[in-house]
This record gives C-alpha cells, structure tokens and sequence, in this order.
C-alpha cells in the first residue's frame, strides 16, 4: 500500500455502496452509505478536521472535535440533496 492510501474496511456488506460525498457547505468530503432513506453511515477518512460547522461548534465549546457532535446539519443537506438528484444511491440491502 502506498502513502496516502487507505486499508480497505473490513465489512463488505457494510462497506458496498459507500461513496465519496463533497459537503456543499465547506467542501469537506466524506464517505457515505444511504442503507435506507432513514438509514446514513458516514465515515470522516480524514477526521473532522475539514468541516466548518465542527470547527464553529469547538470554537464555540473551547473543546476539540469529539464523537459527541452527533451530525454536521450542512453536509446532512448535502447528503439529501445528492439522493433527491440521484448522485447518491439508497442501497436496501
């Protein structure tokens, strides 16, 4: 493997299907898996470094970027966005 990639992940049923997502907001791009219209799995390959409502929310809080954020609401649009214009497929599995 060279530098810069990535192990593949480990569950494939739960990894097929998963896309690169760019966030409309900040651009910040993460992986994504629509299992249902209720169901969203979202990896940060790159953490959340990128995203701009985190960074509000730590500048806010005075913490660092923690899996206590539970969703970033603009790249939640962008997600839904990308199913209604069909670039994101609603696997059901």
């Amino acid at each position: 493997m060279s530098a810069g990639e990535r192990a593949p992940l480990a569950d494939p049923v739960r990894t097929s299907h998963v896309q690169p997502l760019s966030c409309e907001s900040c651009a910040a791009t993460v992986l994504v898996r629509k299992s249902s219209l209720a169901q969203t799995s979202v990896q940060w390959p790159d953490g959340a470094a990128d995203c701009a409502e985190f960074t509000e929310m730590r500048a806010m809080a005075g913490q660092r970027c923690t899996a206590v954020i539970p969703t970033c609401t603009r790249l939640r649009g962008s997600i839904e966005q990308a199913v209604r214009d069909g670039v994101l497929a609603v696997v059901d599995p």
